[in-house]
């Protein structure tokens, strides 16, 4: 926990500076959200084909869901996925000519989740 998923547009893939987003994020998420830095873990997909609207072209697409055991309050998930947005200005550069949508989402972890470590 934290468990971190960034779905990302492939015409990013040149253009998103991956290990540098994942560390300052992490650094994020430990001083807004309390959460112990080993325990940050982010994943990142790349997908192939992003339609916005009606257009497949000249359009990518950045999600970021943030999944945290509960207890945060509804303020610090704000806070945080605020904290996201700006940290995907400073790391994503697209190309000239391609529109980023970028979003997040923070959200509490289902009470059954379990984990292990070896």
């Amino acid at each position: 926990m934290p468990q971190i998923t960034v779905d990302y547009s492939e015409q990013l893939a040149q253009d998103f500076d991956r290990p540098g987003f994942a560390q300052a994020l992490h650094a994020t998420v430990v001083e807004i959200a309390a959460a112990k830095p080993p325990a940050c873990k982010t994943r990142f997909r790349r997908s192939e084909d992003t339609t916005v609207g009606p257009d497949a072209e000249g359009h990518a697409v950045v999600h970021v869901t943030l999944a945290l055991l509960a207890g945060r309050t509804d303020e610090t998930k704000t806070r945080l996925a605020e904290a996201v947005l700006e940290l995907l200005r400073q790391y994503v550069k697209p190309a000239a000519g391609l529109a980023l949508h970028a979003s997040a989402e923070v959200r509490d972890l289902d009470p059954s989740y379990r984990q292990f470590d070896t």
